[in-house]
């Protein structure tokens, strides 16, 4: 299955899915760092960005569609999950592009607290160019995460001397849509849907890639909106290095 070849490289349909719970300090920047990237990519006229507001009860969703314009759409949902919101928007990104092969779209994902590097989309686009069908990237901390939470994240977060890494996080995850297609899509998991579908696509054998070059950069707060996730476990290692010391 993973040998069956893009159509025409650089010839993609990109959605890029951002589930969003009460995000409306973020969400802006988030939409407009993905507009720089497919502006980079030279992809900004075949992008299709979808915003999931889930259970929001702030301006989450009318600022998303001001700052996404004529490049996407917010669908608003009340699934409390991320991966219930994922498949929300990979199913919108469908309906956009549904006289598209499933071949020639990308399916970029990130979080409405996270902004993606200028090259992000293109990193990934060269990876699929050649034939890789999941690419999962690397999260590093913004200006305004505290310095307890900096400490806390170079030291727990292992990169290899050859350029990739072990992690894998919602914030930074891609995937063909035929290969997204074919295990299943998003599970309706509120946690580690991002480790179940990476933990699926290796499965059934498609092509994945881990590349330090594909970078985001998420905020490091210490109370996030899914318990278990991504806060919660740099909080954790914040509390052991106290205890430690």
């Amino acid at each position: 299955m993973n040998a069956t070849p893009h159509l025409n490289a650089r010839d993609w349909s990109i959605g890029v899915i951002i589930p969003a719970q009460n995000e409306e300090s973020t969400v802006a920047a988030t939409v407009a760092s993905v507009l720089v990237a497919a502006e980079y990519s030279g992809c900004q006229r075949s992008l299709w960005i979808v915003v999931v507001a889930d259970t929001c009860t702030d301006r989450t969703a009318s600022i998303a569609r001001g700052a996404i314009g004529s490049f996407g759409e917010v669908v608003e949902a009340r699934v409390r999950a991320a991966g219930s919101a994922r498949r929300l928007g990979a199913k919108a990104v469908f309906d956009h592009f549904h006289n598209v092969d499933p071949r020639s779209i990308w399916l970029a994902n990130t979080d409405a607290d996270t902004c993606v590097s200028h090259d992000w989309i293109d990193v990934q686009l060269n990876l699929a160019d050649e034939g890789v069908t999941g690419v999962a990237g690397i999260v590093r901390l913004d200006r305004h995460s505290s310095a307890a939470a900096h400490e806390a994240h170079r030291s727990n977060y292992a990169l290899a001397a050859n350029g990739t890494h072990s992690h894998v996080h919602g914030a930074n995850i891609a995937v063909r849509a035929d290969a997204y297609l074919d295990v299943g899509g998003w599970a309706d998991r509120a946690l580690a849907e991002d480790h179940c579908l990476w933990g699926r696509l290796r499965s059934r054998g498609w092509r994945v890639s881990s590349p330090i070059t594909s970078v985001v950069t998420t905020s490091g707060r210490l109370e996030g909106r899914a318990r278990g996730g991504f806060a919660d476990a740099l909080k954790a290692h914040i509390d052991a290095r106290h205890a430690e010391s």
